[in-house]
This record gives C-alpha cells, sequence and structure tokens, in this order.
C-alpha cells in the first residue's frame, strides 16, 4: 500500500480548490455581463470583487504551501494586496476611498513588475539584474545558447 502524505496533497489540493472556485466566480461574472437580467442588481460589483478577492486568496496560500523564501513571501503578499485593493475598488465603487483602493492597486501592479522586470529577489547569481544569460565567470547559467551565439557548457 502506498504511503500517502496527507499534508503535501492537501498543500497542492486546497490552492487548486481555491482557484477552481474562483473561476466559476469568473465564468458567472461573464454570464452576468452577457445575460445581466438572469442576475439580482448589484451582483456584478460583488462577483468581480469575489473573483479579485478569491485568486488573491488561492495565490497566498499556494505561495505558504510551498515554502517559498521570505523575499517571494513579501512578493506574494504585495500582489495579493494588489487585488485584494482592486476588489475593494469593485465593491464599493461609490466610497470616497474607492478612488485610492484603485491607485493603491494600480501602485502595487506596478511595483510587482517592476521588480520583475530587475530580477528582485535577487537570482542564483546574487545580482538584483541577473537574468540567468551570461552574466557570470562561467558563461550562461541557463545552458542556452546566449551572448555571443555560441552554446554554453554547464
Amino acid at each position: 500500500m502506498q504511503n500517502i502524505n496527507v499534508s503535501d496533497r492537501a498543500r497542492k489540493l486546497v490552492p487548486l480548490v481555491l482557484g477552481i472556485v474562483t473561476l466559476a466566480g469568473v465564468v458567472l461574472l461573464f454570464a452576468e455581463d452577457a445575460v445581466p437580467r438572469l442576475f439580482p442588481a448589484g451582483s456584478h460589483e460583488v462577483l468581480a470583487a469575489f473573483s479579485l478577492a478569491m485568486i488573491a486568496c488561492a495565490y497566498m496560500v499556494f505561495q505558504l504551501a510551498h515554502h517559498r523564501p521570505l523575499a517571494e513571501l513579501a512578493k506574494t503578499i504585495l500582489l495579493a494586496a494588489a487585488f485584494l485593493f482592486w476588489a475593494a475598488n469593485q465593491l464599493w465603487p461609490n466610497l470616497p476611498q474607492a478612488s485610492l483602493f484603485n491607485d493603491i492597486a494600480i501602485g502595487l501592479f506596478v511595483l510587482d513588475v517592476f521588480f520583475v522586470i530587475v530580477g528582485w529577489p535577487a537570482g542564483p547569481n546574487g545580482s538584483v539584474l541577473d537574468d540567468g544569460c551570461g552574466s557570470s565567470a562561467k558563461g550562461c547559467s541557463c545552458g542556452c545558447a546566449c551572448c555571443d551565439g555560441s552554446p554554453r557548457v554547464r
């Protein structure tokens, strides 16, 4: 009989289930767009906010379950917060703070993409701007043909 690690299985299953529930919310959102008369008033805001908040939660659970380094968890929290502020803007568009929620979401999304561009957290060679190609003295760290066009050997 095979020894099944319940913790390992749950670690994979919980974010998957949360993701599936999120996708179901998106399907309902599109259905509401297509046939709005089938949905109660105000459902669009709730479905949009639900989908954004759920994917933020699913991503957090996924990253926490995979024991990511602290810097990656910081980026995960940043991205989840961006989604949650966007969700707040969708759910409460008439609040005086709605514009602020939206601006915070924009700022966090921009910061997240900027971190991707600069390679934060640092790559395997320790450089924030390390893209993995030709940046070490031994040549390309990804094993591809790059830099001067010749194949590199690890």
